[in-house]
């Protein structure tokens, strides 16, 4: 009776692996798939004088104002395709999946501070030919445009910052849950091949306020790109580190700053905004209302509109001061 009992058990946990593995587990997919996906013909891969290749698209006209747009956590250059749509139009707009994100795929010396990410936006500048411009990144992508903004402010027209990260903690942000996994030692290391869709799926659910963003595209678009050789690694390998990042970068920069917030930003509440406005004496904010983490997704026309307005009145200012 023991021995039934000891082997209906045995079953059970085997059927219960077995489940587990078929829900999560994710093997890594194969570069020339995922750019057969998600590169298009403006997609360039260059490689820059550290010895990285960038998947990189370089938009609109090459003698206008240029823009390098830096994305999120875990995203990628297409979370700005709305706004380079209606950017291009008047502006460069350049835009690159960072280390260990998208179809660049890991740092080649596996670093991933504030340091590194930073060279890399100015090895994509020299390769561009760009003396000055502007730099805007969203969460992770706003935390290196300002730390950007402290090393290199000769080099800059000016900042935007999207529900930037960077700002001190307040002990009032929600992370995702796929963020909480990674900051688990022990569970995290396993996310190199167990990787649920559905937590992917929750994640961005819980980033955003307008969940008409969060379409099945979107979710299979993050999960295919943390699949990129290499990329889950090097999540783990950022967020291992996540307590020692700096957050102490709040020297004033003499630079124009457009600061864009959601108002329902759960991961970076909106009252970072108020920070970012001390650090950047001369800027101009837009809160909206209903708006979570991502409000050039969750609100693209507007955002867009509200930039394009500040871009062009920094452009009128240039030009009379060069008169």
């Amino acid at each position: 009776m023991i021995r039934k009992t000891l082997i209906g058990i045995l079953l059970l946990l085997i059927v219960a692996l077995g489940g587990l593995f078929a829900w999560g587990y994710a093997p890594d997919i194969p570069p020339e798939e995922l750019r057969a996906k998600y590169a298009n013909d403006e997609s360039e891969f260059v490689e820059l004088d550290d010895g990285m290749t960038v998947h990189l698209r370089d938009e609109g006209p090459e003698d206008a104002p240029a823009i390098i747009l830096l994305h999120g956590s875990n995203a990628s250059l297409l979370t700005w395709d709305q706004w380079t749509e209606k950017l291009k139009q008047s502006y460069r707009v350049i835009r690159f999946d960072q280390a260990g994100h998208g179809l660049t795929g890991p740092h080649p010396d596996g670093c991933y501070s504030a340091e590194c990410f930073a060279e890399t936006v100015d090895n994509v500048a020299a390769n561009r030919g760009l003396e000055t411009f502007y730099l805007g990144g969203n969460s992770m992508g706003g935390w290196i445009t300002h730390a950007y903004a402290g090393m290199h402010p000769e080099k800059l027209s000016g900042t935007i910052l999207v529900n930037a990260g960077g700002a001190p903690e307040n002990g009032d942000r929600e992370l995702p849950l796929g963020f909480r996994v990674m900051l688990i030692p022990g569970i995290r290391e396993i996310a190199t091949v167990f990787t649920p869709r559905s937590i992917i799926a929750r994640s961005l659910r819980q980033s955003v306020s307008n969940q008409d963003v969060v379409t099945e595209a979107e979710i299979d678009e993050y999960w295919d790109l943390q699949r990129y050789p290499g990329n889950r690694q090097a999540t783990i390998d950022r967020f291992s580190r996540y307590e020692d990042r700096d957050t102490s970068m709040d020297t004033a920069r003499n630079i124009p700053a457009m600061i864009i917030w959601g108002d329902e930003d759960k991961l970076i509440p909106v009252a970072a905004a108020q920070w970012f406005e001390r650090q950047y004496p001369e800027h101009k904010t837009h809160i909206y209302p209903g708006v979570g983490h991502l409000p050039m997704e969750e609100t693209p026309e507007t955002s867009v509109s509200d930039l394009i307005a500040w871009l062009d009145k920094q452009r009128e200012t240039d030009a009379s001061a060069g008169e």
